[in-house]
């Protein structure tokens, strides 16, 4: 299919219905005004409950808005943009393809109207410290990149004028993949694969293949990187036509990314190895931050960077915000903010991360998961469990099931970091690990790990 202007200009009066009016939504509605298709908006909140500038932008223009409502006919649409959070099966979205309406994700869109090479990056864990860094080593390389997705700008806001010349370094999830149809980025990677979303993809095979589809178009001259330790993500890549360029924290390669004793090392692809930093030189902690580093190696060297920018660029790399993140220490005790931590195997990983002497705080939307892998390891590494939010019940069964009986509910983040730093006791530490999604309490785990570190600031002055 043709790209950038060709594809904008071929927008000219068609008709596209934009559902769900978030970040990504208003994005793309702003991006297809300006290609003077005809477009109109739905989303399930009313008026009152949408962002007030976004309204006036809607009031000013020839946009028409069904919010709270749905179109009566969906025949008259020649296409459909779907925010990430609006799920495909809805009636009025199943009527509208049935009636042969084109439906896209905003990630495709942005794919079709830019001309920009894609670096992108999904997972079920470590997207968003693999997207930074990759961005970070980008930069570093003098290729100033646009780090978009479900970290920075909506991908089509960077896309609209990008050139040849331009990169995009995108975090995408399961349920932009889903919508598109002709994305294909230079490079792509796929980091592992454990259960999560599985209220809205049902199945982990559903789950799988959404991710799945960011090689899908991908050849021989593209490059997919992938974690060849986790099974079931290398298992995605069987399919593809991609250059496969596997990375491993536990085995020696041929080509690809892998830690050799301490030494962190890139093969190309006649064998050379070449030599990024040692393990011990990496500021962010935990072996899942080193198959992070391994990845986001792998992606820039394969995007051409040379080892030493890449090796400069990861000693230097501090981490992110709400992942494992230090917010101080009372009495002895440290406080860790993962609000990150939205499923079971993130909360594992930060719990693997900090080893032991944990006073863990979880809890939230469950999305339908099973704790019980979670439940399992409390014992000997987490010294006290204080729960909050909606399945804090269900989480609370699984580890009394599991002989774990140290546990204590709370009604909001305050009182948790209040109980966490009465029951911790010198050189343990508090960490926030949801093992949860944030919706039943917060806008977005971002809001929930700001709350809790601001919790926590209150109680260290």
């Amino acid at each position: 299919m043709t790209r950038g202007e060709s594809y904008k200009e071929s927008l000219s009066g068609k008709k596209v219905l934009v559902v769900g009016l978030g970040k990504s939504g208003r994005a793309a509605v702003k991006v297809l005004v300006d290609a003077g298709a005809d477009v109109s908006v739905q989303d399930s909140a009313s008026a009152d409950k949408l962002d007030t500038e976004f309204l006036k932008y809607l009031e000013g223009s020839n946009v028409e808005a069904y919010l709270g409502e749905k179109p009566d006919d969906m025949s008259e649409f020649d296409m459909l943009v779907m925010s990430p959070g609006v799920p495909l099966t809805l009636d009025f979205i199943v009527e509208a393809q049935s009636k042969g309406a084109e439906l896209i994700g905003e990630l495709e869109l942005a794919y079709r109207i830019g001309r920009a090479s894609f670096a992108a990056i999904t997972g079920t864990n470590g997207k968003t410290t693999t997207t930074t860094l990759v961005g970070e080593i980008f930069k570093a390389a003098g290729l100033e990149p646009a780090v978009v997705g479900n970290i920075g700008n909506p991908v089509v806001t960077e896309a609209e004028n990008s050139s040849d010349e331009d990169w995009l370094v995108a975090e995408v999830s399961s349920f932009q993949l889903e919508t598109t149809k002709y994305f294909r980025p230079k490079v792509s990677a796929i980091l592992n694969l454990t259960p999560d979303h599985l209220n809205r993809h049902g199945t982990m095979e559903a789950y799988g293949a959404a991710k799945a589809r960011i090689a899908a178009n991908q050849d021989e001259t593209d490059y997919l990187v992938i974690n060849i330790d986790d099974d079931k993500a290398y298992a995605l890549g069987k399919d593809t036509k991609a250059t496969l360029i596997p990375f491993s924290r536990q085995r020696t390669l041929e080509k690809g990314a892998f830690l050799d004793g301490e030494r962190m090392i890139v093969k190309d692809l006649s064998g050379v190895e070449h030599y990024i930093c040692d393990k011990g030189d990496l500021r962010i902690i935990g072996d899942h931050n080193v198959e992070n580093v391994l990845a986001a190696s792998a992606i820039c060297f394969f995007a051409g960077i040379e080892a030493d920018v890449i090796g400069k660029a990861v000693k230097e790399f501090p981490g992110v915000e709400h992942r494992i993140e230090y917010c101080g220490s009372l009495n002895d005790v440290d406080y860790y903010n993962d609000s990150k931590g939205t499923n079971v195997d993130a909360a594992l990983i930060a719990l693997k991360a900090l080893e032991s002497g944990i006073v863990l705080i979880a809890g939230g939307d469950g999305k339908s998961q099973d704790f019980t892998e979670l439940a399992d390891r409390l014992d000997g590494c987490v010294e006290a469990l204080v729960l909050l939010g909606r399945d804090a019940p269900i989480i609370e069964e699984a580890a009394r099931k599991a002989g774990f009986s140290n546990i204590y509910n709370c009604k909001d983040m305050e009182e948790c970091v209040r109980k966490a730093s009465e029951i911790a006791r010198p050189g343990e530490k508090v960490l926030l690990s949801p093992a949860c999604a944030s919706w039943d309490m917060y806008d977005n785990f971002e809001q929930r790990g700001r709350h809790f570190k601001q919790c926590v600031k209150t109680m260290l002055k």
